[in-house]
């Protein structure tokens, strides 16, 4: 017990001796030679005043009686009583951070925190372990990322277990729908009385996710970590976007590697050929007619059409007298656009502007999808850490989010319909011109 209560004085007396460095108008060479051996010192009475506290507790726990027996005249100690929950998302990130600092021994920091349990390895020393932030917070980060993105919510999402880092989906393995393929290899007959048939039987494959992990770091002075509302009104709103923004990224463009496989990637892609004799980044009507004809006629009512923005201008163009919904229609102009839609329509179907869509004149500068057909998994929430060591010398403090999911087609390949040539797929986009 003295041994602990010296390493926690001396702990103490670094921090104070840190602390008097950090006020100074400047720092000398000196000082700064100082105030990294301070550091050193502090990670090194961090974890061993860590490793006292555990042993402190495994000899408690061996002290017991082999038959859990309370010795006579012992008074049995009261439950420890659950913290409550935190208030807000800033209050919270306001207590990571002076945790962080790691000016006080753990049992003396908020106990709030200490109840989640850190998420790295130490919760003695920030450089080597961090909190999560409480659920609640977290999941309502995520949500907002997807409520905001026309992508991605627009997806279907595949739950994931508490404690898998990815999931196996069987999938009917059907590329054809000529008769012996549909389903991967089910067929029927029509046979007379006493006729045998050929058997056949559907044929499966395997789609896996695999989680990636997907981060992302932010700066706070300390004059924000002081202002709990403001900070967290900032880190909501950034963070969701910047989440929201990559996955969509990876959703559209993703080359699967250490991220999720975009459609525009995949092997399910159909491009359509731009037009004889058509003129650099221009839309066509003939663009419009060749898309719509390969998506498939049951994922046409789930389809939209994402776009550039800088392609916007020359929809306008393809509207013609007579035409009843099926080219362009902006908010207004139509019963099937009303002036509350935020989207126009081509085909009755929505046409969105994404950052995501490459640039005009581009494979991906306009695409058809329908984003039900697209699967991804994710944890439902997101893990933060947080540094006060990476900008030290800023008085700044390090908050770092990670977000883990996977996602790709749940086609492999576009769909040979039963009669004709041209195959289909939910994933259709303009060729380059």
């Amino acid at each position: 017990m003295k041994h602990l209560e010296t390493l926690r004085a001396s702990l103490k007396e670094k921090n104070q001796a840190l602390d008097t460095l950090q006020n100074k108008d400047s720092l000398t060479d000196s000082d700064i030679q100082e105030m990294e051996t301070l550091l050193g010192d502090i990670e090194t009475l961090g974890k061993q005043i860590s490793t006292m506290e555990k042993a402190q507790k495994v000899s408690a726990a061996n002290a017991k009686p082999a038959d859990g027996s309370v010795k006579q005249n012992s008074v049995p100690a009261a439950p420890e009583a659950e913290p409550e929950n935190f208030k807000s998302f800033g209050e919270q990130l306001r207590a990571i951070a002076q945790a962080g600092m790691n000016k006080d021994s753990v049992a003396e920091r908020d106990p709030r925190l200490v109840w989640q349990k850190s998420a790295g390895a130490n919760e003695a020393v920030p450089s080597e372990g961090g909190f999560l932030v409480q659920t609640d917070f977290a999941t309502e980060i995520i949500k907002h990322a997807h409520d905001e993105g026309e992508v991605s919510r627009r997806a279907r999402r595949i739950p994931i277990s508490e404690n898998a880092n990815g999931i196996k989906i069987p999938a009917v393995d059907e590329d054809s729908r000529v008769d012996g393929s549909r389903w991967g290899g089910v067929r029927t007959y029509w046979a007379n009385e006493g006729e045998t048939v050929g058997d056949s039987k559907p044929k499966f494959r395997e789609i896996e996710l695999r989680l990636n992990k997907l981060m992302g770091v932010a700066y706070a002075t300390d004059e924000l970590l002081a202002d709990t509302v403001a900070m967290e009104a900032l880190f909501r709103q950034a963070f969701a976007e910047e989440i929201s923004f990559s996955t969509e990224d990876a959703f559209v463009n993703g080359d699967g590697s250490g991220k999720p496989l975009g459609f525009i990637n995949s092997g399910a892609l159909i491009t359509v050929t731009a037009e004889s004799g058509q003129g650099s980044a221009t839309l066509v009507r003939q663009n419009i007619y060749n898309m719509w004809n390969r998506m498939p006629m049951r994922s046409r009512r789930n389809a939209v059409w994402l776009i550039n923005d800088e392609l916007e201008p020359q929809l306008y163009d393809l509207r013609t007298a007579g035409d009843i919904g099926l080219l362009y229609h902006a908010p207004g102009q139509n019963a099937a656009t009303p002036a509350n839609d935020a989207y126009g329509r081509l085909f009755t179907r929505p046409v969105i502007p994404i950052e995501q869509a490459a640039a005009a004149g581009s494979v991906g500068d306009m695409m058809l999808v329908d984003m039900s057909q697209y699967l991804y998994t994710d944890k439902g929430g997101a893990d933060w850490n947080q540094s006060m060591h990476v900008r030290f010398l800023y008085d700044e403090q390090t908050f770092k989010i990670t977000y883990r999911v996977d996602g790709q087609p749940a086609w492999k390949k576009p769909l040979t319909p039963a009669n004709g040539s041209n195959t289909k797929s939910p994933f259709v986009a303009l060729g380059a011109r």
